[in-house]
C-alpha cells in the first residue's frame, strides 16, 4: 500500500483499526463483531473477495478503455484470460462495485450473465456463464463517476491550473470499482491496456512507461509479471518526466518538477543499496508520480511506478524515507504478497523493517535511530488507542472494511519482530534469510500460516539455540508488544528531552533553545512529546520563537497543529483551516479532524472546512472523516 507507513518521519498515511478478536493460534480465530461467532479462520480464503479463483482463475488482462472527463468515466472492455481448474465449474465469478456492465462476449458471441445485489462493502458478483472450450471473455463496461477507487480533478485542483487530472487508488478492495476482476491479492495477473485521453494529456501506469512517448491521446502499457489486483494503477494528466538516474525517474506537473526531481534525487542510490542487500530488483525501472495534494495516502507501491503525495516535497530530503518505503515493497509486497488482508503484515511489517535499513544504509545510523524511535512511538500510541483485538498481526477482518486493516500494528509491530529476530540471529544471518524468502516465494501470494512453517524449516531450524516458536507465536497471534521486544533509542533525543523539560519548568525561554541543528526528526520528537495541556504563554512563546503556525513542512505543521486543536490556540486556527482544505492526506487530516470533533466549536469548524474541501477530497479521504462532521 497504500498507501501508509506508521512513523511520523516516514510520513505516510494512517487509517483506523476498529475490534475483532483472534485467538493465539495460526488458523484458529474466533469473532466477536464480525463473521460467524465462534467460526475458524479458513487460511487462505479472501473474506473481501465475492469471486471464484479455486473454480476459474483470472492469469491475464487486456484493457481498452476511453477517459471521458466531462462525463467522468473509464468507457470502454476488458478482456479476461482464465484457467478452468474445477472440471465441473461452468460460470466465473467477478468482483465489481457501481459499474454498468453493458455486454459480456467470447469469441464474438454474447454469453449469459447476472449482477448480484450489491454488498455495501464488497460490491456485486457479477456471474459470467462459460461455456466448455472458453478461456477468454470480454466485458464491455462503464465505470460510476462516484467509483471509490478513481478520483477525477477539475483544473483548479492541479498544481498546473490549467488542465484536468485523473488517478486510480486500488488497495485494498477499490480496483473492482473500474475493472470488473477477481479482486483478490491472491490472484496475481499481467495485463495489457490501450488508453485513449485528451490529446494534451500523458497516461501513465503500473506498468512499461516509455518517458518518451509521443503525447497524442492514444498509449499503450504492457506488465509481464504477475500482480495482484490493487497494484493495477492509471493515472492522466499534464505530466512531464525527468531522469533521476539510468533507471529511475519522476512524473509530475511542470510546476513541480524540478522539485521533485531535486528532493528525491537519492532513489537510484537507495535502489543500488537494496539490491546489493536482498537481491536484484525485479521490475526494470522504478519511477515515481507525484500526485496531486488530494491523493489520500503518503505513496502506493504501484509497480514500475510508485504514486506519491507532494507534501512529502519539504526542500531538505527530510521525508524521503517515504520513497525508501515504496521502494522496499518491491521485494516485500509486490514481489512477495499478502494472501488476503488478515496477512497484511507480511507486506507492510517487512517493508517498514526494509525501509528503516534503506535509511541506515544510505543516510547513516544516526538516522535510522532516530526514525526507529519515532516509529515506536507510533506504535505504542497506537498499541493504547486500539481495542485488544486489532493488536494483533494476523488480524481477523472478517464482515469488517479491509481497509480497517491500515493502522500502526502491521507496520510497526512487524518490523520490531522482524527487528527482534535480526538481533537474536544476527544481521548477516538474517539478511541471507530475507534474500532466500524474497527468492522463494517470488511472485507468489502467501498466508501468515505459510510464512509460519517456512520460518519453521529455516530460520528456526537454523537457530533453534536463540529463537523460540511460542515467542514467534505470541508475536504475530497475540494483542501488544510482547515484553522484553526491542525499544530503539537515539542519543540524540536524549538532549531533545532536556530542552523541552527545561522549557516547560520555565527555566529555558523558547527563544534561547539551540533548534539550529535539529532536523524533522527532533521537532516531530520535541513536540509530538510535549504534554496534553499546554498554557496560552507556552503556546505563543513557541510560536513566536519558531514560526510553527508556518511551517513548510507538512508533517511538522500536523503536529504543531494537533497540539493548537488540543489547547485551542486560536491564533494557529486560520493555517489550520487552509492546511485541511488544501491537503487531502488521510494520515495528516484524519487526526485533525477527530480532535476537533471532541468539542461543538472544534465540530462546528471542522465541518466549515470539511464541507470546502470535500469537492477535492479522495472518496477514501470523505468517508474516513464525514463521521467526525457529522
Amino acid at each position: 500500500m497504500k498507501k501508509f507507513l506508521s512513523s511520523v518521519a516516514m510520513a505516510v498515511a494512517v487509517a483506523a483499526c476498529s475490534p475483532q478478536s483472534v485467538t493465539p493460534e495460526p488458523s484458529t480465530t474466533s469473532s466477536d463483531a464480525a463473521g460467524p461467532a465462534t467460526a475458524e479462520i479458513k487460511s487462505g480464503v479472501d473474506y473481501h473477495s465475492l469471486s471464484n479463483p479455486g473454480e476459474m482463475k483470472v492469469t491475464h488482462l487486456d484493457l481498452d478503455l476511453t477517459a471521458d472527463f466531462d462525463a467522468k468515466r473509464l468507457k470502454g472492455s476488458v478482456t479476461l484470460t482464465f484457467d478452468k481448474l474445477a472440471a465441473d465449474a461452468s460460470e466465473l465469478v467477478l468482483d465489481t462495485r457501481d459499474l454498468d456492465i453493458q455486454s459480456v462476449s467470447a469469441n464474438g458471441e454474447s454469453l449469459a450473465f447476472t449482477l448480484d445485489e450489491a454488498d455495501p462493502e464488497l460490491g456485486a458478483a457479477l456471474r459470467i456463464q462459460v461455456p466448455d472450450g472458453i478461456n477468454q471473455v470480454t466485458v464491455s463496461y462503464q465505470t460510476s463517476p462516484q467509483a471509490s477507487g478513481v478520483q477525477w480533478l477539475t483544473p483548479a485542483q492541479t498544481a498546473g491550473k490549467q488542465h484536468p487530472f485523473l488517478f486510480t487508488q486500488a488497495q485494498a478492495v477499490h480496483a473492482r470499482s473500474f475493472i470488473p476482476l477477481q479482486d483478490s491479492p491472491q490472484v496475481r495477473v499481467t495485463y495489457t491496456a490501450k488508453i485513449k485521453t485528451p490529446e494534451e494529456l500523458l497516461a501513465v501506469m503500473s506498468a512499461s512507461n516509455d518517458p518518451d512517448t509521443p503525447r497524442d491521446g492514444e498509449y499503450d502499457f504492457t506488465m509481464p509479471q504477475p500482480i495482484p489486483s490493487y497494484l493495477i494503477a492509471l493515472a492522466i494528466g499534464d505530466l512531464q518526466f525527468k531522469a533521476m538516474g539510468e533507471r529511475t525517474g519522476v512524473y509530475a506537473e511542470p510546476a513541480l518538477l524540478d522539485a521533485a526531481a531535486e528532493e528525491f534525487e537519492d532513489t537510484e542510490s537507495m535502489l543500488e543499496v537494496t539490491e546489493q542487500t536482498y537481491g536484484a530488483y525485479s521490475w526494470d525501472r522504478y519511477d515515481l508520480l507525484i500526485l496531486p495534494p488530494s491523493f489520500p495516502f503518503g505513496g502506493m507501491e504501484n509497480p514500475r511506478l510508485s504514486f506519491i503525495t507532494p507534501t512529502v516535497i519539504a526542500g531538505d530530503k527530510s521525508l524521503v524515507s517515504l520513497i525508501a518505503h515504496e521502494l522496499a515493497h518491491s521485494w516485500s509486497g509486490n514481489t512477495v504478497t499478502n494472501a488476503t488482508w488478515r496477512d497484511l503484515w507480511l507486506n507492510e511489517g517487512f517493508t517498514t523493517y526494509l525501509t528503516y535499513r534503506i535509511m541506515e544504509m544510505v543516510y547513516g545510523h544516526d538516522r535510522y535511530r532516530k526514525e526507529a524511535v519515532l516509529g515506536y512511538q507510533d506504535l505504542t500510541d497506537d498499541v493504547a488507542a486500539l481495542p485488544e483485538n486489532d493488536e494483533i498481526l494476523a488480524i481477523d477482518l472478517r464482515g469488517r472494511n479491509p481497509d480497517d486493516v491500515f493502522s500502526n500494528i502491521p507496520y510497526e509491530k512487524g518490523a520490531l519482530f522482524l527487528r527482534e529476530l535480526e538481533q537474536k540471529v544476527g544481521r548477516a544471518e538474517f539478511d541471507k534469510f530475507l534474500v532466500n524468502y524474497f527468492q522463494h516465494f517470488a511472485f507468489k501470494s502467501i498466508t501468515t500460516d505459510e510464512f509460519v512453517a517456512y520460518l519453521d524449516k529455516t530460520l528456526l531450524a537454523d537457530h533453534a539455540d536463540k529463537l523460540d516458536k511460542a515467542r514467534i507465536q505470541e508475536w504475530i497471534f497475540t494483542p501488544g508488544i510482547p515484553a522484553g521486544a526491542p525499544v530503539p533509542t537515539s542519543d540524540a533525543f536524549e538532549l531533545i528531552d532536556q530542552a523541552r523539560s527545561h522549557f516547560l519548568a520555565g527555566e529555558v525561554p523558547a527563544s534561547s533553545i539551540n533548534t539550529q541543528s535539529w532536523t524533522v526528526h527532533e521537532w516531530l520528537y520535541f513536540l509530538n512529546n510535549m504534554p496534553e495541556a499546554l498554557t496560552d504563554a507556552q503556546l505563543a512563546a513557541l510560536d513566536e520563537a519558531f514560526n510553527l503556525t508556518q511551517s513548510s513542512n507538512n508533517e511538522i505543521a500536523h503536529s504543531w497543529l494537533m497540539i493548537a486543536v488540543k489547547n485551542n490556540y486560536e491564533p494557529a486556527y486560520e493555517r489550520l483551516y487552509s492546511y485541511l482544505v488544501s491537503i487531502g492526506r488521510n494520515k495528516l487530516v484524519k487526526p485533525l479532524y477527530q480532535a476537533l470533533s471532541k468539542t461543538e466549536e472544534g465540530k462546528a469548524f471542522a465541518k466549515k472546512a470539511f464541507e470546502e474541501a470535500k469537492p477535492g477530497y479522495h472518496p477514501l479521504t470523505v468517508k474516513a472523516n464525514e463521521g467526525f462532521v457529522e
